[in-house]
Parts: C-alpha cells; structure tokens; sequence
C-alpha cells in the first residue's frame, strides 16, 4: 500500500495540490473523489484504465479506433459516476452531449487567429467547425455545450474555447482574429526537408507554419522546430518529444532523402510529382491485360469506351446548356491537360483544348473568379464537361487501389453533367500559377484538400480557392483539391458528347 500511494502522489504539483501525474498515473478528481487512470493508444486501439481507489471501483475502457482517447475517456468517466449514484442511491446521471454550432455562429467564426506568433485557423465543413491548431497542437472538432462551444470528437473532451467578438480564448490563451494575409514564402534552405517521412502506419509530416518549421507525428500533434543548426531542428520544452532533436540527411540535389529522431531513421515517403509517385497505370506496363502492347493502349481504351453507353438513368432532367467558358471573360485562363499528354496516363484525350459547363455552374465559376481578383488572383481551368466514355477510359486505366481519384462510370461523373470544374489560381500580377500542396492530378493523399503538409503560402491558396469557389454554389471533391462540384449536377443528365459535336 505505501508503494502503491507513493505512486499516486503527483510528483509536479504545487503544496495541496491532488491533480498530476504520479508514476505510471494520471491524478485528478471525480465528484471530490481521488481518480486515478492511464490512458494508452497505439495503431488500431486506444483504451483508459480509470479507478476510484478509495470507493473501490474501476473501469477499463477499450476501443478498435486509432487513438480515440476522447471516446474512451468520456466513458469511462460516465461509467464511475453511474455507479457512484447506483451505489449511493442517487438518479442516474445523464451525460452531457454536445450539438453542432448554430448556423448563424458557425458562419461568423472561421478565419485565422493570432496569439503573438503562434496563429490557429477555424474552419467550417460542411457546417461542422474545426480549430487548428488546438490544445496540445491537434486538430480539434468545435460543438455547442449548453451556452459555451466545447472541443469534442474522439481525441478530446471538454477544454472551453470563448467567443468574444474577434478573439478566441482557449484555457489562459486569448487569439484575436488576423487579417486574410499571404504568408510569406518559406525560407529556400528548408524546402528540401519539407515533405513526408516514415511507414505507411506513423508519418511523419514536416511543414512550414508561422514561418518556422514544425513535425506532425503521431499522426495529431502538431510541433514548432526550433533551428538549433544546419539540418538539425528541436522540439519544444513542452509535449512528448520536449527537448528531443531531428537531424536530416540531404541527398546531392539539396532534398532530404530521411530523417533521425533519437537513433530512429525515417526515410523520406515517395509521394507527388517530385517523387515519381503517380500511379502506374496500364500504359506503364510492357503489356495491358488484353495482350496488345502499350503503344496500342489508348486505340483499345477508346475503342472499348465508345462501343458502351452510359447508365440508363430516369427522372426529369433540366435540358443540357453547355457555355464555353472561353466566352466569359478574357482574364479567364485555361491549361487543358486532357488535349495534351501532359497528364495521369500521358495521352492526348480530347480532340479540342475547350471548357465547357452548364450556364448556372458556369456563371458561379465567373462570379468566383471575379470574388478572386481582390485578392490578387484568377482561375487557370484544367478540365470541365468530360465525355462518359474518357471517364471509362480513365477507370479502366487506373489501378483499383488509387480509384478514389477517378469516377465510377457505372455512376456517371459530375464531369459528365457539365457541373464539375478542375481549377487553380494564378497570380494576377506576375501571370504565374501559385503553387499549391500538390500539382494537378497528383494520385496521393496530398491532393485531399485537408492534407495537413506543405508550406503555410501553399496551404493558404489552397483555402482561399476553396473559400471562393463554395462561396459561389460549388463543393470541392474530398480527395482533390482542385475538383469542385455544382450544387445542381443531380438536375443535369450523363452526356457522351465528344468536344467535336459541341456546338459553337
């Protein structure tokens, strides 16, 4: 017993106070009672081992999803105070359960907000409200408890954040809302460390944020570096890395072929464009599965296409009026990938470089692209009103496992109704696209619009054309970036019009 009450002693606590972490414990309070627990979590499971020592009653808590330490906690804490009123005879409890943010607020709140030069950004999803950063550097769901927004989603519970006019106040944190400003380009020496490190299971993201470097690892904790010297980076005082160091190792070319933390090497990911990381589809291979060689691929692909049609489909669609977009505005620029080889399978599919949408949809693509120009920017449009039989084409060409970047055509695409664009910002100033995460039908997770890595500027243009473009009717596509759909595709019918019998 006197081992056992040394270790539930907080070892780093002020005289009086009970809550802490003994050896091997977590210390705190439950209704005035010692609580004592440990959570743990490692790929596929998170669990919380909490006791009441003194009442005698205790809880494990165990569940099959990746670091759900939130769910696990708030169970476990339920499960405590349900027997303590059984046993003491008392009502049951009923826990308190969180609803999304009113609409009216969620719409106010989004935005980025300063605390010196720490910054976190509020986001809004589809009604559903996000801060990034938030306590202890994760990416935290915001929901509405009673009067006071509360973080809640499966890594936590509970911490307040307050809303009061433009600021922010999380815990003893108070951020005030900062202007919509470019960041600042990343400094040139830490472009080659920036990128993806480690197994498919633990990645490590090394990004640029508030103009420092900081690691995402563990898949949820977000860290500033600090530059201790060349190639070398420090974590924080704080957190479950304090005073730990990464050391890069740079290849011939200046980019960081891996990573070392504490002895363990971490090598650079293949992912985007700079890393050949585009899938191989069949032209790639010395002989498709029909036995006819690649240079034969795309006669077979679009013979196969153009001998089937589309799915039937039934309803009450509006009559096809397709615009050129060309037509809108001078201003309006265009790279179409598909009438080039310039693209994911290296072949010329269109027979003219043309854009083409439904008149509703390609109005609200003006109106995003003027919304756009106070800030300094326009619209580069990749593609837009896609033939069935090219989306049969890339669905036959693309491997199963990277299929979440192609439609379905037994489906049809939104492509394929005239109400989905491919779209990029340039520069208004210069003419140069900006960059972004990832290029234009890049096949990784770097193309999800939420991907957390690259530089602070490619992150912001990324948000800035998302913002933009749902401003004016569209929605973007969950694994791309620069995929946004109409809101009225469901009205529209499945077309196989080739570019060709388009007409003017």
């Amino acid at each position: 017993r006197q081992s056992l009450e040394e270790m539930w002693r907080p070892q780093f606590a002020a005289p009086g106070e009970i809550a802490g972490y003994g050896l091997g414990f977590g210390i705190s309070e439950l209704e005035g009672r010692r609580r004592m627990g440990h959570g743990g979590a490692i790929y596929g499971f998170a669990t919380e081992l909490a006791a009441l020592p003194d009442e005698k009653l205790g809880v494990v808590a165990i569940t099959t999803v990746d670091a759900a330490n939130g769910v696990t906690d708030r169970i476990a804490d339920a499960a405590l105070r349900l027997m303590l009123a059984l046993r003491e005879g008392r009502p049951l409890p009923v826990p308190d359960t969180t609803v999304a943010v009113p609409a009216d607020l969620a719409a106010t709140l989004p935005g980025r907000y300063a605390l010196g030069d720490w910054t976190a950004e509020v986001v809004n999803r589809d009604g559903h409200l996000f801060l990034w950063p938030g306590p202890a550097g994760l990416r935290v769901a915001l929901r509405s408890l009673r009067d006071a927004l509360v973080v809640d989603d499966r890594l936590m519970f509970g911490p307040q954040v307050l809303v009061d006019g433009d600021r922010l106040i999380i815990g003893p944190d108070t951020f005030t809302r900062a202007p919509l400003r470019r960041p600042e380009p990343a400094p040139e020496r830490w472009r080659g460390l920036i990128g993806e490190y480690g197994p498919d299971h633990d990645v490590l993201y090394i990004l640029e944020k508030d103009g420092r470097l900081h690691a995402l690892i563990e898949w949820f904790f977000l860290y500033p570096l600090r530059e201790a010297s060349a190639d070398t980076f420090a974590f924080p005082d704080w957190g479950l890395y304090a005073g730990e160091r990464l050391v890069f190792s740079r290849g011939a070319d200046g980019r960081a072929s891996a990573v070392a933390l504490n002895g363990i090497r971490f090598q650079r990911r293949a992912v985007g464009a700079a890393d050949s990381a585009r899938f191989r589809s069949r032209r790639d291979l010395a002989h498709s599965p029909e036995g006819l060689v690649r240079d034969h691929l795309l006669d077979v692909l679009h013979r196969i296409a153009l001998a089937e049609q589309p799915p039937a489909e039934t309803g009450d669609f509006r009559e096809p009026e397709l615009v050129d977009l060309a037509t809108l505005d001078p201003t309006l620029r265009f790279d179409i990938r598909y009438a080039t080889t310039n693209n994911f399978l290296g072949l010329a599919l269109y027979g003219k470089a043309r854009a083409f949408l439904q008149k509703p949809a390609a109005e609200a693509l003006l109106r995003a692209h003027r919304r756009l120009a106070q800030y300094g920017y326009g619209l580069i449009v990749f593609d837009a009103y896609r033939p069935w039989y090219v989306t049969k084409m890339f669905w036959e060409a693309t491997p199963e496992e990277q299929r979440v970047f192609v439609a379905d055509p037994s489906r049809g695409s939104r492509h394929n109704r005239g109400c989905a664009v491919d779209v990029t910002l340039y520069d208004l100033a210069t003419g140069e696209p900006v960059e972004m995460v990832s290029g234009y039908d890049e096949f990784s997770p770097r193309a999800y619009p939420d991907h957390p890595g690259g530089t602070a500027r490619q992150r912001w243009h990324r948000e800035l054309l998302r913002r933009a473009m749902e401003a004016e009717g569209f929605r973007v596509y969950d694994a791309e970036w620069w995929h946004f759909d109409y809101k009225d595709w469901r009205q529209y019918p499945i077309l196989n019009v080739p570019f060709e019998r388009i007409s003017d």
